[in-house]
Parts: C-alpha cells; sequence; structure tokens
C-alpha cells in the first residue's frame, strides 16, 4: 500500500519526468519498498500540518523535523517527505539509509500495518516537482489513496461478514445453531446492508480515480467516510456473534478489528470526510 498507492502516486502526481524514471523502474519490479511521509506529531492531515523546514535552494535541500505514524517507515528504502520552503510545502525524495534519519517503529493497535517515527536532523533531500506545489500534488494523492482504501476495506468487510455467516451456521447452542436466532439474524442482515452499500461507494469511487474526473475529490471523501464505518461496524459484530472464541489472541477476529479501527483513522476519520465532502458540495 506505502509503496504503490501512496509513493508511486506521488511520483506519478508530480510531473517530475527525472524522478519518475529513476524511481518507478524499482518499483515496478519490487525491488523498491517507499513510502509517503507527511502527518506530523500533530496527526493533521490537512495543508496546515505540513511544517517541518526545509533549507535549501535548485534540486538539493536539507530536511529538519519529526514525521509520524509513516507506513512501512522503518523499512523503506525511499521515502517521499512533505516539508516546508520559503515557497510553500515542497516534496522530496529521501534515502531510507541516509545520515541524520532516526527511524523508529511504533508500537501500534494495528500490527499488520507497521508505522514508524522518522527524526530528520540535516538530512540531505532531493526536490520532487516543482518547489510549493507540493500540496496541489498531495490532495490528488490522498484522493486516490482515500478511494483505494475503501477498497481495501469492502473487501475486509465482506471476509468479517462471511465468517460471521459461516460462524452462526455451524455454533450450536441451545440445540439449534446459532444463525437460527432473530437476534443473530438481524445482526447479519444489517452487516450484509452495510457492505453491499459500501461495495457500490467504493466502486463508484474506484471507477472515479481511473478517470481522473472533477467528482473524485468528493466520491473519495464519501467512500472513504462511509466504508471506514462499515468496515469497523462489521468487525465488532464478528467478535459479537463469535462469542468468548472472538475475544481470544488465538482467534483472527481482532486482528480484522484492529485493521478496520486503524483504517479508520487513516487519511482522516469519517467525521473529517464528512466535513470535507460538505464544504466540496456547498453544503
Amino acid at each position: 500500500f506505502s509503496t504503490v498507492v501512496l509513493a508511486a502516486n506521488a511520483l506519478l502526481q508530480s510531473g517530475d519526468d527525472a524522478a519518475k524514471k529513476k524511481y518507478l523502474p524499482g518499483i515496478a519490479a519490487g525491488e523498491t519498498i517507499a513510502t509517503l511521509a507527511c502527518t506530523e506529531p500533530s496527526g493533521k492531515w490537512d495543508e496546515a500540518g505540513v511544517t517541518m523546514k526545509a533549507s535549501g535552494s535548485g534540486a538539493k535541500f536539507t530536511l529538519d523535523g519529526t514525521k509520524m505514524f509513516v507506513i512501512d517507515g522503518h523499512t523503506a528504502s525511499l521515502i517521499i517527505v512533505a516539508a516546508r520552503t520559503a515557497k510553500g510545502v515542497s516534496l522530496f525524495a529521501v534515502d531510507g539509509n541516509a545520515k541524520g534519519l532516526t527511524r523508529t517503529a511504533l508500537s501500534t493497535m494495528d500490527q499488520t500495518r507497521k508505522q514508524a517515527k522518522l527524526e530528520f536532523k540535516g538530512v540531505e533531500a532531493e526536490l520532487i516537482g516543482t518547489e510549493g506545489k507540493g500540496w496541489e500534488v498531495l490532495s490528488k494523492v490522498f484522493d486516490l489513496a482515500a478511494v483505494g482504501l475503501a477498497a481495501e476495506q469492502v473487501g475486509g468487510a465482506q471476509k468479517v461478514l462471511d465468517m460471521a455467516v459461516e460462524y452462526a451456521k455451524v455454533r450450536v447452542q441451545f440445540g439449534r445453531p446459532i444463525g437460527s436466532f432473530q437476534a443473530i439474524k438481524h445482526k447479519c442482515a444489517d452487516m450484509l446492508l452495510e457492505v453491499e452499500s459500501a461495495k457500490s461507494a467504493a466502486y463508484y469511487g474506484m471507477w472515479c480515480a481511473s478517470e481522473m474526473n472533477d467528482e473524485l475529490a468528493s466520491v473519495a471523501s464519501l467512500s472513504k467516510a462511509y466504508c471506514s464505518e462499515a468496515y469497523f461496524h462489521a468487525a465488532a459484530e464478528n467478535i459479537q456473534i463469535h462469542g468468548g472464541i472472538g475475544f481470544t489472541w488465538e482467534h483472527p477476529a481482532h486482528l480484522y478489528f484492529k485493521r478496520a479501527k486503524s483504517s479508520e483513522l487513516l487519511f482522516g476519520d469519517p467525521a473529517y470526510h464528512r466535513e470535507q465532502l460538505a464544504q466540496r458540495i456547498g453544503i
């Protein structure tokens, strides 16, 4: 996800042909692990959240500051960093083993998506794209990433729905399968309704992304907000339907629940995206 959805799209949207020629072949071949470092200790996903300073001129700069919650940041060999110059937010390429860069893996709730803290102290960086135009690029990248994550969330939601239904068929209590009880039927029916609705939102978002049309920004927020809540609700209900075994570490239900929660917060939570959607459609 960090390599293909974030870093590769940042390079593609940057308009920097030299950078694309330099880095994309390695990504396409699977030889380069890359990521995008944007968020800082504030946790904000907007332009104001980018406060890291970049000093220099031409193509060579040095970076000072801290990036947080960087997906695969502790293992990436290429890091695309958002930092602020006198002209505004800009993008820079940094080698994962660059001098002055300290990488620390974070202990997070979701063990299936690793995140890291990156500390920059005079780290040499190469400008990507046009100085001061970084946020224009990032806005498009985050829209594409939101849609990509929505598709992932739909897949997770479908999986936990399948797990819950299958367990309800075979788990016998009081002499009958628990799926025959109305309360369990209601839970599964509600999950199905939300999953199918989330699929529609994700599919439309993917179409907008493939066309790169004017609706993408609005639909990205719509799909991210709805799919986040659908996945989290389905993952939580899956644990409830499984009962005691669903709470154990031996059962994978908790892994889906943790991924659902971390994905809900990634690139902005549902409330953030609903606000973005409202602003974009003029409400």
